[in-house]
C-alpha cells in the first residue's frame, strides 16, 4: 500500500503539472512527464497521439492561461495506487474554453514519480 509520503510526492507532481499547464511552461512539464510519456485523446472520435517531442512545442507556442489572466480551474479528483511504484491520478483543469478531465498514469523510477501516460477528454464551454 502507498505511504503518506507517496501521496504527498504525487500531489507535488500534480501541482507542478498544473503550474506547467497554466504558465505554458515546458520546463515544469519536463519535470513531470517521463521522456517516453504518451499524450492521448479521442474526444472528437479520432485518435490524437503525441509523444513529448511533439507535445512540448505545441505548449511552447500557445499563449499561457496566466498571460491571458484566466482564473485557475484545476483540481485533483482522485489518486489511486496499484503498488509502491504505480499510481493513477484523475485531475481536472481548464485552458480557455476547454474543460479537461485527465487520467494520468504515474510510475516511480529512481525515487521520483513521473507521468508516463496522459489520456484525456475535454468539453467546450458553451
Amino acid at each position: 500500500m502507498a505511504e503518506a509520503a507517496d501521496f504527498q510526492a504525487v500531489a507535488e507532481v500534480l501541482g507542478t503539472y498544473f503550474d506547467g499547464l497554466y504558465h505554458s511552461d515546458t520546463g515544469r512539464l519536463g519535470r513531470v512527464f517521463h521522456p517516453k510519456a504518451q499524450y492521448v485523446c479521442a474526444t472528437d472520435g479520432s485518435l490524437l497521439y503525441r509523444d513529448m517531442a511533439e507535445y512540448f512545442p505545441i505548449v511552447d507556442a500557445r499563449a499561457s492561461p496566466a498571460s491571458r489572466g484566466e482564473v485557475r480551474r484545476d483540481e485533483i479528483v482522485a489518486v489511486d495506487f496499484a503498488g509502491p511504484v504505480t499510481a493513477r491520478a484523475v485531475v481536472r483543469c481548464a485552458i480557455g474554453a476547454r474543460h479537461f478531465t485527465d487520467f494520468l498514469t504515474l510510475i516511480k523510477l529512481d525515487g521520483r514519480w513521473q507521468v508516463i501516460s496522459k489520456v484525456f477528454h475535454y468539453e467546450e464551454e458553451a
